[in-house]
């Protein structure tokens, strides 16, 4: 058989694209090489629990926005209503340094308060900020690439209060070491404190699936245990996919959600010259399983993001885990309609990816104890008393990652440097997803969406 187009990969991003070319009337096939769709926003199941992977809370979330608002664009393009998500929006969360602490919720007004109390001055500055923002966003985010951490610092004075804002937006979308492109600060700036997070009260899965059941109800078909071994050029075409089952797939057109490098591994023909540069920032992440809500022992934030030091820390560690900063979620603590059956603490910190790749399987499985108590050590530090009620605890590695998503190093956030328009030397094979540029839940999405507009739909 002859597709339209093929995609490369079941995540967000590949479903999204899916669903919009299929609504369409294209003949779409999705390849996915894991036997479950969802790729780095997946799901699995362990001591009986389902369990999300990266999943703390879907950004973006602005129910009474504009319909210009990312998030609305997106579902209009989906023929999907925001109340088939079924999100619920954050109590609040808050951003702890040494000697300061910002809380924040899906309320802008409340942080502007905070930063007015907590820094005395800055809150012009702020406000500042958020206007080459929005002012950012309406021309469509068009503009050269530039430092985050030179323009913040031009406009907000207090030290301090750069690094707090800079803490959040880091771990929720950030490829690079030490500093971002101002374009994705801004991105997650917008997504983060201007129109907030919420989560869905079942996890990732449900809306995995509706994305699946649009996609499939339009038409395309999805493969799962089938990954491709190589995409077939004649000239500056692709002209066929071949699977790891040494099936061979033709098709008018490629799309790829693995990522640059990890498409150019399959298809030398897109790296002119060197090849991409895959990325180094990646993280393990520990859940653990509650046996009584977390507010009933005074902890009633949905997300801290924390670190112990003043200067913040973004870069790969030197050390297996860097246990100085990290994100953590209670899952129990968003404004659900009813109660989470199982409450849920997820605890989220960098990582050395080449330390837990090097490990012999016995190794891992020592490292992973090790440094579990040493994470569970920075954790129980910030949620005192929470301790004692954990059921059941797992964690997954940078190896888990990569085992699972085939993403280089286990980089989370893709290469450093993206591919804003999905274009590469090949005519008709293009990016979207990590690499693309877009980040996030509904930026995994709206990526995919856009590359299928811009390209596909002509």
């Amino acid at each position: 058989m002859r597709y339209d187009t093929v995609i490369i990969g079941a995540g967000l991003s590949g479903l999204a694209a899916g669903a919009r070319l299929a609504h369409y009337g294209k003949k779409i096939l999705i390849l996915e090489r894991h036997y479950r769709i969802g790729g780095l926003s997946s799901f699995y199941r362990a001591g009986g629990i389902e369990l999300d992977v990266g999943l703390h809370a879907v950004t973006n979330y602005n129910p009474t926005g504009p319909n210009s608002a990312p998030m609305a664009r997106l579902l209009r393009r989906l023929r999907i209503k925001l109340e088939d998500l079924r999100l619920f929006p954050q109590f609040e969360s808050r951003i702890v340094f040494p000697g300061a602490t910002l809380r924040f919720s899906n309320d802008q007004e409340l942080l502007e308060s905070q930063i007015e109390a907590v820094f005395p001055g800055q809150g012009d500055n702020f406000r500042k900020l958020a206007r080459l923002v929005d002012d950012l966003y309406s021309r469509d985010f068009e503009s050269g690439p530039a430092s985050a951490r030179q323009i913040v610092s031009s406009i907000i004075t207090e030290p301090l209060l750069v690094e707090m804002l800079f803490c959040p937006l880091m771990f929720y979308g950030c490829p690079q070491e030490d500093d971002m492109d101002f374009r994705q600060f801004a991105l997650i700036f917008l997504s983060v404190y201007n129109e907030g997070m919420a989560r869905p009260r079942l996890g990732i899965r449900p809306l995995l699936e509706l994305l699946q059941s649009r996609f499939q109800a339009a038409g395309g078909e999805l493969r799962t245990r089938c990954g491709v071994s190589h995409v077939e050029v004649v000239g500056a075409k692709a002209q066929a996919v071949v699977t790891d089952q040494g099936e061979r797939i033709e098709c008018d057109s490629v799309l790829s959600s693995a990522g640059l490098a990890e498409t150019a591994a399959i298809c030398p023909q897109i790296a002119a010259g060197p090849a991409p540069e895959p990325g180094r920032m990646s993280f393990t992440e520990t859940i653990h399983a509650l046996d009584a809500p977390a507010r009933d022992f005074g902890h009633d934030f949905s997300l801290t993001f924390y670190s112990d030091e003043e200067k913040f820390f973004y870069r790969r560690p030197n050390e297996p885990v860097y246990t100085k900063s990290g994100v953590i979620c209670l899952t129990g603590n968003f404004a659900y309609d009813q109660p989470v059956e199982k409450e849920l603490l997820r605890h989220t910190q960098m990582a050395d990816p080449f330390f837990w790749e090097s490990l012999e399987k016995e190794e891992y499985k020592e490292a992973k104890r090790e440094w579990q108590k040493q994470s569970d050590k920075a954790l129980f530090s910030k949620v005192p008393g929470l301790e004692a009620h954990s059921r059941f605890v797992d964690m997954f590695t940078p190896s888990t990652i990569k085992k699972f998503t085939g993403h280089i190093n286990g980089a989370v956030y893709g290469a450093p440097v993206k591919i804003k328009d999905g274009v590469t030397p090949v005519e008709n094979l293009f990016i979207c997803g990590t690499d693309q540029g877009y980040l996030g839940i509904v930026g995994s999405m709206v990526s995919g969406v856009g590359i299928a507009n811009w390209h596909l739909l002509k």
